[in-house]
């Protein structure tokens, strides 16, 4: 059974670090791409990162542009995602996502992926 499994979340102060990661399991076939989207309590869900899985392109919002990272580890088929300094406004759910046909040559679209995690929660406060 294809899935994908998040971990890592939790809370953290404002300025600091965190690292969160998805684990794709049981997929027959191989995903063209991995994307982090977020929402927060009565926002909209929002893409934040993408990288695809055979080109390594990657995709960040402007929001979190120089403050987080896209990563994926080929043998564990795990993406990781490392935020740094950490903001307020970075509090959401997190969810990965997995795409069999987009690379993430641009914004990511939430109807290109059919599979998504159970979501980690982020929370970030004094």
């Amino acid at each position: 059974q294809a899935r994908l499994v998040e971990s890592g979340g939790g809370l953290v102060q404002p300025g600091g670090s965190l690292r969160v990661s998805c684990a794709e399991t049981g997929f027959p076939l191989k995903n063209d791409g991995i994307a982090w989207f977020r929402q927060a309590p009565g926002g909209e869900r929002e893409p934040i990162a993408c990288i695809g899985t055979s080109n390594g392109q990657t995709y960040y919002a402007e929001s979190v542009q120089g403050r987080f990272t896209i990563s994926r580890d080929h043998a564990s088929k795990t993406v990781y995602l490392e935020m740094t300094r950490l903001k307020p406004e970075d509090t959401a759910l997190y969810k990965c996502a997995a795409s069999g046909y987009y690379s993430c040559s641009g914004k990511p679209r939430a109807y290109d992926f059919h599979y998504w995690g159970q979501g980690t929660q982020i929370t970030v406060s004094s």
